[in-house]
This record gives C-alpha cells, structure tokens and sequence, in this order.
C-alpha cells in the first residue's frame, strides 16, 4: 500500500473544505498532482499544496492508498468524504463533515471529531478515540437516509441527535450519548458503554439500542416487557427489554409486529412495577404532613418551596404534580 503524508503546514482564518482528500482522489497521483486537487475556503478557491506539504504517492488504485494527515487540522472539513476503499489516519482533531457518504475503506481520526460526521455512512469503518459531536452517523438535514452500513467506533462520548434516521449499520460509543438517540431510526444497531440522556430512540420503529449504563428517562411510548438473556461482545447478559415506539406505525414479519427495541442491563432501570413501588414510598406520613402545613402556616407557597422543604426536611424527593395536591389538601 502507498502512503501519502499531508502535514498541515498553513491554518487557514476560514474552514478549509477538503472533499479532494480520499484515496479515491489520490489513487494513480504523484505528490504534486496531489498538491493540485483544489480546496475551498468560503466562496474562494485554493489547492491542498496551499496548505499541506505533500509526501509520497498514490497507489495504482484507492484501496492501494493511505493517506496520513498530521498538524492541527480542527478547521479541516469534509476529508473522506465519500471514499469507497483505501485508508485514511488522522493524527489529530477534525471538523464537520468527516467520514460523510463514506462506502468503503478505513478512517481513523486519533483526535475529536466535530458534528454532522459519517452522515449517510453505506459502508466502511470510522473510528474516533476521542469524542464526537452532534449528528454522528445521522441523515443530511432533510434527508430522511441516515447511516445505512458499515460501522462506527466512538471511545469517548457523543452528542445529540445521533443516528438519526438510521437505517443500518453498528455504531459503538464508549462513554456517554447527549439527548435524542436513534431518532426516527428504521434499523441498524448502537451500543452505548456509559449513560444515554432521555428521548432515547424517540419515534424508532426499528433497530436496537442498548445502553449498558443507564438510561435517564425512558420515553412513556416505550414499553417494559420483561429481561431476556441477549448475546452482546460475546457472551450472553440479562437485559430489560423495552419495546417502541409505540406512537409510531411499525411493519410486520410473519404477522408479528416488528418494533424497536432498548435494552438496558437488568437493575439499571426500575420496571413500571418498581417505580410504583417507589412513588408509594414518596408519599409523607400523617405527621410529616402536619409538620408541613405548621411549616406553610399562613403563607401562600410554591410548589418550588414546598418541595424543596420536603426534600430537605424528610429526604423524600416528591414530583411537582404530587406537591400541587399536596398544597391544595393543606388549604381545606
């Protein structure tokens, strides 16, 4: 396999927009025709030697073609994009756009990457060893084709909205998710190894999510039906099984209905059966009731205050709904 060496040598005010740098623009080049292909930078025009140093050559094809790109390249947008084969490493941060359409081949990004990466992936493997932003493997705005194949590795975290509208495809996070996780998803597979914020797989209907931390709210249009022994890296684990989304039309296999599915390590989220058995526990006896109407006598409180005293007071962390009740039964 060749290799080619860019070193940025020239940061640019502006975003550099390098859709040129692909084994598939570089296979059959010499270093100086390499130094050709154009970049962008707002509505003017420049070429990579501009910026990099080139070194090497291109293979006879892309998948004989690796590229190596070092220096601080956080204002590089677009590399990779749409590559079919070959490999791309590089040894720092990127921005917006790496990996997008990618089909093929090998991208490693040894730094963060910026949002809207591996956007309508078909095929290839991404890997981040740091984190990543919003709209990891997602669709383009107004496409409704998110990742379609292929697979992603995130060692640190990711933002929101990723995956949405997937379709197919891995894509492995190894810390925590920010909000909306496999958003309208139709397919494909995520893992995520720490903890995934709420509106996890919000109007999915299709695909697994399973999040081996925790899940800070499951969505209500999800629900619990039972633990069930899943292979997952490997080896068999107990897992609670939530079905979803339930407002959303789903397709069927053989006459039975085909829905997304969570999947969260049992005792890591509580059952329908377990937090009714909590929410009874949230309820103040008849003398904790009487300290907090003498406590409110003749004032006019919050719902704010009022929780905040009862959680203060007894420890007892009570929902803003059971404390407006609360209040209205002290009136009478």
């Amino acid at each position: 396999m060749d290799i080619v060496k860019l070193t940025l040598t020239k940061v640019s005010e502006l975003y550099l927009e390098a859709e040129n740098i692909t084994p598939d623009h570089f296979a059959g080049k010499s270093a100086q025709q390499i130094g050709e292909l154009h970049v962008h930078l707002g509505n003017t025009t420049a070429k990579i030697s501009d910026y990099f140093s080139v070194e090497g050559k291109g293979g006879a094809t892309a998948a004989d073609t690796k590229i190596i790109i070092s220096g601080p390249t956080d204002k590089v947008k677009y590399i990779g994009m749409k590559m079919t084969a070959g490999e791309i490493e590089v040894q720092g941060n990127t921005d917006m756009y790496t990996a997008a359409w990618m089909s093929g081949g090998k991208i490693h990004v040894k730094g963060n990457v910026d949002s809207f990466c591996a956007i309508g992936m078909t095929g290839g493997e991404f890997m981040v060893d740091g984190n990543a932003k919003n709209y990891l493997g997602a669709s383009y705005r107004g496409d409704w084709r998110g990742m379609q194949g292929g697979k992603i590795t995130v060692k640190g975290n990711a933002g929101s909205d990723t995956a949405t509208f997937m379709i197919g495809g891995t894509i492995d996070i190894g810390g925590n998710v920010d909000v909306h996780l496999g958003t309208h998803a139709e397919g494909g597979k995520i893992i995520v190894r720490g903890n995934a914020k709420g509106r996890v797989g919000g109007q999915m209907v299709k695909g697994d999510i399973f999040v081996l931390g925790q899940v800070e709210r499951m969505m209500p249009t999800y629900l619990y039906k039972g633990d069930e022994e899943v292979e997952l890296d490997g080896k068999k684990q107990m897992f609670q099984v939530w079905i979803g989304d339930m407002g959303e039309r789903h397709g069927k296999r053989k006459g039975e209905i085909i829905y997304g599915k969570i999947y969260v390590p049992s005792g890591k989220t509580e059952t329908p059966a377990q937090a009714a058995r909590v929410e009874k526990k949230k309820k103040l006896t008849d003398k904790q009731l009487e300290k907090v109407k003498e406590a409110f006598k003749e004032q006019e409180p919050t719902v704010q205050q009022v929780r905040t005293y009862i959680y203060d007071t007894f420890d007892v962390d009570m929902k803003p709904m059971q404390v407006s009740r609360l209040i209205d039964g002290l009136k009478r």
